[in-house]
């Protein structure tokens, strides 16, 4: 038994690292809205509360940005199947995204 035109996609890590560093960015700024709108911090959180929040979400918005790094490696040959791998894509993103802010603000805005 031989598997004809069966090829595995070329990890590139500049691909990687660009995809990285959009979700990373998208995470920076949705964050960055929430931390810098707070006007009266609540003084138990402490004097710098908001780093926390600036590191983590980015970090997992990147890993979750990721998953759009799927529909390269699947490389579905239908329309239909492109368009699922997006929308799980998307899903997993928006769920990393959520994770990432909760973890992010745990103990100071998500107490």
């Amino acid at each position: 038994m031989t598997l004809k035109n069966f090829s595995i996609p070329q990890i590139t890590t500049n691909s990687i690292i660009k995809r990285m560093l959009a979700g990373a960015v998208i995470g920076l700024a949705i964050i960055s809205l929430l931390v810098f709108s707070v006007d009266d911090p609540n003084p138990e959180w402490g004097k710098f509360w908001m780093i926390r929040p600036l590191i983590i979400t980015p970090i997992v918005a990147a890993f979750g940005f990721l998953s759009f790094f799927l529909k390269d490696f699947v490389r579905p040959q239908t329309d239909l199947m492109r368009l699922i791998v997006i929308l799980l894509s998307i899903i997993a993103f928006v769920i990393s995204l959520w994770m990432g802010t909760i973890l992010g603000l745990d103990g100071t805005l998500w107490n």
